[in-house]
């Protein structure tokens, strides 16, 4: 089986074949499926794994998940790791809530957070990527690195192609995101025309935890996944 802490290479495929692989693979996504159906209401949480964002970013997100849990009753969901997602999984686990984490071997996300109460591990990132980005009731973008904008991108895109139904994309921290929502609208939907106008408002940016609570508390709670087998 593939080496946690080593890339999958065409060698490897020409080596074993891909029937070993093909094998593991559908067994994580049917083991991820079964862990996400066990919490009916959850909430994504995506931001660095990195230190250095400042303390007012992390305490942000601890805050936002201790709210989530206390006053929506919702799991909170992160990757598992340091950063952004150990304050998410701390905030959600001082509330007694579900702080969940889908974790992979990465260079700076070897293992679960101390404060992941319900957790997963993945061999293949693609996998892991899709089940973060697959089930929420919304999803919230904290700043990140490339991980952070390469699963935000893949959220909008699955909203944008109707691949999944509509719900909430929030990135938090307008200093960081105005930029990005800035070249998004005046390069890509008015000069290059490469997404439509209307394709803006998948996402909001906002820095008011309260606001994140009241767009949560009012996008409704889907249901069509959990019947996929």
């Amino acid at each position: 089986m593939q080496n946690n802490n080593k890339p999958l290479t065409r060698a490897d495929i020409h080596e074993k074949g891909t029937e070993e692989h093909i094998e593991h693979i559908k067994h994580e996504f049917q083991e991820g499926f079964d862990f996400l159906k066990k919490y009916p209401k959850s909430v994504t949480i995506f931001g660095s794994a990195r230190k250095g964002l400042g303390d007012l970013l992390y305490a942000q997100a601890e805050e936002m998940a201790n709210r989530i849990v206390k006053e929506l009753s919702y799991a909170v969901l992160t990757g598992g790791g340091p950063g952004v997602m150990t304050a998410a999984n701390k905030g959600a686990f001082d509330a007694h809530g579900a702080s969940l984490g889908l974790n992979v071997s990465l260079p700076r996300e070897s293992s679960a957070n101390p404060y992941v109460t319900h957790s997963m591990k993945f061999t293949y990132f693609f996998v892991r990527k899709a089940m973060l980005a697959f089930a929420a009731e919304a999803y919230i973008f904290f700043p990140g690195g490339f991980g952070t904008f390469d699963e935000l991108f893949s959220v909008l895109t699955l909203i944008q192609t109707k691949k999944v139904p509509r719900v909430p994309i929030i990135m938090f921290g307008s200093d960081y995101w105005d930029g990005l929502a800035s070249f998004i609208k005046t390069s890509m939907a008015e000069k290059y025309h490469t997404i439509e106008p209307e394709d803006m408002k998948l996402f909001e940016i906002t820095d008011s935890i309260d606001r994140v609570l009241e767009i949560i508390r009012e996008a409704p709670v889907s249901e069509w996944w959990r019947n996929i087998n």
